[in-house]
């Protein structure tokens, strides 16, 4: 009769031939031998012993007060079927901020206390927060995006506008922000909702191609902030943004006009929308440029608008009323000391 020995996890049966199972082996209290479970039988015994470890792990995950985004999803069925289509969902997927089992609650906070008694003022309302808290809640995750530099001191914040006010979590398709903003005409659509006379500006003959879908608010203007005021991008590190289309102003040139190394270029010019076709601040050059260029500030019995320009221009004669016909290189000359050429 051949020799048989046995271990936990093997039989090796010695003699005629050699035989070796991977079924698992357990002793029977009291006797001196060992039994080999079949394959379903071990699959059986090792889900005993295994998931109810494993069910108990999952549910210590959860902070206290956290039911996790299954039980949100039992009664705002149609919510969580969007969320499923939202960027925000891959808070659910992944590990990334250690959220994936209570995605809706890391905006809406807690929601066991809500679960139970199913009252509105037991879960957060991001609609219904002050602006300050809800751009609080978006920049705990959104703070060290480049975009959203500046974003709790600019005008936006100041003036109280949060950051739901322009962006959906729970809309999916053309209803959602991210879908509108991909298109010119979405960015300029929402925030011509808000900016209703810079919009009707835009109406004027000469502006920049907003309208047109040319361009979008955003090219210009940082809706998240910016170091210079109403929220202008800037170019070449801490210059106006306007360089970044119109480098060929930008200089440096031999002979400077003053304003537009001091001022900004809304001095003269109204980007928005201007009855000049050069865009400037009044209809006619002469106006404008009479506005620094001059000796007295109120018209004199002459009817010379603006003040005394040189000697030399008289402007009642039309040609010294366009001030370009010879000053060509208004921005600055790097031949002409009177930008003259």
């Amino acid at each position: 009769m051949p020799l048989t020995r046995c271990t936990p996890t093997k039989c090796v049966e010695l003699g005629e031939g050699l035989r070796e199972e991977v079924f698992p082996y357990f002793a029977i209290p009291g006797e001196n031998r060992m039994i080999r479970l079949s394959r379903s039988t071990a699959m059986v015994s090792l889900a005993v012993f295994f998931v109810p470890a494993w069910l108990s792990a999952q549910e210590t995950t959860l902070p206290k007060g956290y039911v996790g985004s299954e039980t949100c999803a039992g009664c705002h069925d149609e919510v969580n079927t969007s969320f499923q289509k939202n960027a925000h969902n891959k808070l659910t997927t992944t590990k990334w901020r250690g959220m994936q089992e209570r995605a809706c609650e890391t905006c809406h906070g807690p929601g066991a206390k809500h679960a139970e008694t199913n009252e509105t003022g037991d879960i957060l309302n991001p609609a219904k927060m002050p602006a300050g808290a809800v751009d609080k809640m978006c920049l705990s995750c959104h703070r060290n995006s480049k975009t959203q530099v500046g974003t709790i001191q600019n005008g936006h914040a100041r003036s109280a506008v949060s950051c739901t006010s322009c962006h959906t979590v729970h809309k999916t398709g053309q209803e959602s922000s991210d879908w509108q903003f991909r298109t010119a005409t979405g960015v300029n659509k929402k925030c011509a909702s808000c900016h209703t006379n810079v919009w009707a500006s835009f109406q004027k003959p000469h502006r920049h191609k907003v309208p047109e879908g040319a361009m979008t608010c955003t090219n210009c203007h940082n809706p998240h902030g910016s170091i210079l005021a109403r929220n202008i991008r800037t170019a070449n590190a801490a210059e106006p943004g306007c360089f970044a289309c119109h480098s060929d102003k930008r200089g440096p040139f031999l002979f400077e006009h003053a304003p537009v190394r001091t001022e900004p270029c809304s001095t003269c010019h109204e980007p928005h929308g201007s009855a000049n076709p050069r865009m400037l601040t009044r209809h006619e050059v002469a106006n404008q440029c009479l506005e620094c260029h001059s000796n007295i500030v109120s018209p004199t019995p002459a009817g010379i608008a603006g003040g005394v320009p040189p000697a030399l221009h008289d402007m009642r004669q039309p040609k010294y009323r366009n001030c370009t016909m010879c000053h060509q290189k208004v921005h600055g000359s790097n031949v002409h000391r009177g930008l003259l050429r």
